[in-house]
């Protein structure tokens, strides 16, 4: 069969599958991001069905659903509003990064994986997904929830600390030495502290810049700018989500509220192929063997991160079920934790990828239906006190 033809063929039957999964989602209150994910594991290599043709373009969809979806965060605040809630939570992140790095790096140890392959598995449980947070945040309702900036903040933060973490690991495991390792790490961040600075201090002009009364120039101009940004945040050995996300939080006022507008079908379009394509990567027929390990590292994370979410709402002032939905926002692993365990899959002998894949496809699913199931429980200290502390 020529190629065009079966992905056409291949990708209306995933769109097709996508739809049907995001209506039952739907229909029993429940966010899809899991189903798409084991959709995407079903219909990978090893899965019931694979569909081959499809790969490449799913791929680059996912890409532009990552950068879509963190656009669409930054889009929700102001710079100045969210450099204070930084500014608050940097006791978050070191807690964020002790609590769930350290199961990580004690895992490899255990598994004789060497410094770089702890250093990269330590990476893998401390990281949460922005794009599947992100997602979760919106099909829940709660992106003005009081908990939502403390989320955020963690996630950010996480974000930013990427662009120091992961030239260190990439030249590590590449055999170059210390030093340079060090050196791609400060100019990684000192790029992404250059580009905040920026985006503070020029926001209104670029908002002036982008604003039109024409719907497709505008459309046109936001996209540009994101994956220019997006593109060049990557290069520089950042994050492409943070660039998205410093976009996003130039934008204000009703340019922010056209640009949320206009870009929510694409986000949920390129997001459905964003989650899809995690499950893609995965071949089902490689996780039996490392289920035990990724399953006990899956569950001494979930409460790790439950307790970020716990501690980074109290600074916030938020009450008890506020930090309990902020926890359990934050259990989701995703893109970063496929990005590092692809950095050093040739130094460690094989395991941590197939390990990688089973932590996160457990996570991910876990993630979002335990952020929905705190909302079922009834609160212990009765509907007053709650609408007042939450």
């Amino acid at each position: 069969m020529p190629v065009l033809p079966a992905l056409l063929l291949e990708l209306g039957i995933v769109l097709a599958v996508l739809g049907i999964l995001c209506a039952l989602a739907r229909r029993i209150g429940f966010s899809p991001v899991p189903l798409y994910l084991l959709a995407g594991l079903a219909l990978g290599e090893g899965g019931v069905a694979p569909v081959p043709a499809v790969g490449m373009f799913v791929e680059v969809g996912a890409s532009i659903g990552v950068v879509l979806l963190l656009l669409a965060l930054g889009l929700e605040f102001s710079v100045s509003e969210f450099s204070a809630s930084i500014r608050t939570h940097v006791p978050s992140a070191v807690v964020n990064c002790v609590l769930n790095a350290l199961p990580g790096a004690i895992a490899g140890w255990a598994l004789g994986l060497g410094l770089v392959g702890s250093m990269a598995l330590a990476g893998i449980t401390w990281i949460s997904s922005s794009g599947i947070v992100a997602r979760l945040l919106g099909d829940l309702r709660r992106l003005g929830n009081r908990e939502t900036p403390s989320v955020l903040s963690v996630l950010v933060l996480e974000d930013l600390a990427m662009a120091a973490y992961l030239p260190l690991v990439g030249v590590l495991a590449a055999g170059g030495a210390w030093w340079h390792a060090l050196i791609s790490s400060v100019v990684a961040s000192a790029a992404v502290a250059v580009a905040f600075i920026a985006s503070y201090r020029h926001g209104v002009r670029l908002t002036r810049l982008l604003d039109t009364a024409d719907t497709e120039q505008f459309l046109l101009r936001i996209l540009g700018l994101t994956l220019i940004v997006a593109g060049v945040a990557e290069i520089l050995g950042a994050s492409a989500a943070v660039g998205a996300f410093l976009v996003g939080l130039v934008l204000t006022g009703q340019v922010a509220d056209r640009a949320r507008r206009i870009i929510g079908p694409l986000r949920d379009l390129f997001a459905a192929a964003f989650f899809l394509t995690i499950g893609l990567a995965m071949d089902a027929r490689e996780l039996p063997a490392v289920l035990p390990v990724a399953v006990a590292l899956a569950v001494v994370t979930a409460f790790t991160k439950v307790a970020t979410g716990w501690y980074a709402a109290r600074r916030d002032g938020v009450g008890p079920r506020g930090r309990l939905r902020a926890g359990a926002a934050l259990i989701a692993r995703g893109e970063f934790s496929i990005i590092i365990a692809g950095m050093v899959i040739t130094t460690t002998d094989g395991i941590i990828g197939p390990l990688t894949t089973a932590y996160v496809i457990i996570l991910a699913v876990v993630g979002p239906t335990v952020a929905r199931l705190v909302d079922l429980v009834p609160p212990r200290t009765g509907p007053l006190r709650e609408a007042k502390t939450v």
